[in-house]
């Protein structure tokens, strides 16, 4: 393999991480929500979400060496699972989501 291979199997193995990363940031997000935040932002359940990000960070999980069971496109669907959750799903369920308390607090107005 010459330097090119080389270069190329380099960018590959970056490009498999970044899209195990991007799942795994997607699930713990997910896992961070409450259930109660999906029907009322109107999307999907919870669960169905755990299911399909789930399975894309598992997948992802196997496309990366040494295992590489997986061909190409299957990890960009893993990355189109992710993406899709924390483009839509998960800025519709975070005002649902909003710990109370605990933070500081703000005064608005007055001295």
């Amino acid at each position: 393999m010459g330097i090119v291979g080389s270069l190329q199997w380099i960018l590959y193995l970056l490009f498999l991480l970044a899209i195990f990363v991007l799942c795994v940031w997607a699930l713990v997000d997910l896992l961070r929500r409450p259930a109660s935040a999906f029907p009322a932002a109107g999307k999907r359940t919870k669960n169905f979400w755990l299911l399909i990000v789930g399975a894309a960070t598992f997948l992802a999980f196997l496309g990366m060496p040494p295992l590489q069971i997986m061909p190409m496109f299957v990890g960009l669907l893993c990355a189109v699972a992710a993406i899709v959750y924390l483009v839509d799903v998960k800025p519709a369920v975070a005002p649902y989501s909003r710990r109370r308390g605990g933070g500081p607090t703000r005064s608005t107005g007055g001295w």
